[in-house]
């Protein structure tokens, strides 16, 4: 089965929010619903040495959205099999079968399924399939003016770029599986180890 992933490049992101709104404007996404969401990670404090204080703060961003994982759990924890997994690996969420329990997004640890209330179900990223279908790119990945993302097969991106997906605050790969392939920002390890914080929470609370 073909696996279509994300790469995304940590290090190129200014955390300017493009990709968010792009999707959300593509999918006409109604307030406080975001299928991509950028996560805005800060550490580090301020180091006085004798009389002078040396900066030792840091920052980076992470674009997120569904990473039509290996093993969904959100799939597999269902009731109505409202979510399906197309043979090219997109996940998609059934809206005419979806009764909006939200287990899905209890379950999913990147937090992509979001309750629509103006429809009354849940929704998620379904990766632009429609233009997957006419051979283009997702539009957050064309949108992105830093050029952080690229899109394409699994294995073919893993060859080309030969990251990993992982990156702190997403959990580990191991857990489902993501479709995503992640190049951390150089400050991403410190993270990891240390006890920062994602400033934007406020934003991203409901992920």
């Amino acid at each position: 089965m073909k696996r279509l992933a994300f790469y995304f490049d940590s290090s190129k992101c200014s955390g300017c929010k493009t990709c968010q709104i792009a999707c959300k404007d593509k999918n006409d996404l109604p307030l406080g619903v975001n299928w991509r969401r950028v996560y805005e990670v800060t550490g580090g404090d301020w180091i006085r040495e004798n009389n002078a204080w040396i900066s030792d703060v840091y920052a980076y961003n992470v674009s997120l959205s569904c990473n039509h994982c290996e093993d969904p759990i959100c799939l597999n924890n269902c009731p109505t099999n409202a979510i399906t997994k197309r043979e090219d690996g997109i996940v998609q969420i059934d809206a005419d079968v979806c009764i909006g329990c939200k287990y899905c997004a209890w379950v999913c640890p990147y937090g992509a399924p979001q309750f629509n209330e103006t429809i009354g179900v849940m929704t998620k990223c379904d990766l632009c399939a429609d233009y997957v279908d006419e051979g283009k790119n997702p539009t957050c990945v064309d949108s992105c003016p830093m050029r952080a993302f690229d899109f394409g097969d699994y294995d073919e991106l893993k060859e080309k770029y030969g990251e990993e997906a992982h990156a702190y605050p997403l959990p580990k790969p191991e857990v489902t599986e993501p479709n995503i392939l992640i190049k951390p920002h150089k400050s991403a390890e410190r993270a990891a180890n240390e006890n920062p914080e994602v400033s934007n929470m406020e934003e991203i609370k409901h992920a």
